[in-house]
Order: C-alpha cells, then structure tokens, then sequence
C-alpha cells in the first residue's frame, strides 16, 4: 500500500486519502473523535493508547486542527452511519413481531 509522506511528522496518508497515524492501524479521525466524544486531552490520550507517543498524539491533533473542517465531516458522516445500522437493525422482538406481521 502506497503512503504519501506529509508535513507532519507522524501522519501517513493512505491511497483513499485517510489519514493515519504512522507505523500503526490508528486512523486520525479515530483519535479526534475519542478527545471530542471524551475530553481528552493529550495526556489523557496517551493513558488510554500507551503504544502511541506524545508526538504522534500532538502530530495527530496538529493535523486534524489544520484540517478541522474535512475531519468534522468525516466524523459527522460515521456517526450518521452508526445511526442509521441502530435504526435499521431488527432486535429479536422487532424479527418476532415482523414474522406475524404486527410491524
């Protein structure tokens, strides 16, 4: 897989332009949205994710804020998403109800 060196130290960028934090499985966005949905701050991050260092965090942080704007977006399309599989997944009282027609 083809990785395009940024101007952030700790930032790769994937063939479908998602950014990742270097040398790991850890999307950007992932990140953001666990400081957003949480509060954490940078220290706080590095608790919850150890194999992560202080600079890939800040790295991390750096780029989103440079790119907010497209990063929120990601953000708000996944939690559409998430909303909509909750909306439309039958719980086993939905399947029973559907299977004698009463939904």
């Amino acid at each position: 897989m083809p990785l395009i060196e940024t101007k952030y130290e700790h930032i790769t960028i994937d063939e479908k332009g998602v950014p990742f934090i270097a040398g790991t499985t850890m999307k950007v966005v992932e990140l953001v949205a666990e400081k957003i949905a949480y509060g954490w701050n940078p220290e706080e991050l590095h608790l919850q994710h150890p194999y992560l260092t202080m600079g890939q965090i800040h790295s991390a942080l750096a780029y989103y804020y440079d790119h907010e704007d497209k990063l929120n977006k990601d953000i708000e399309h996944r939690l559409q998403k998430v909303m909509q599989y909750k909306i439309s997944k039958l719980t086993p009282l939905k399947e029973r109800l559907k299977a004698r027609g009463l939904l």
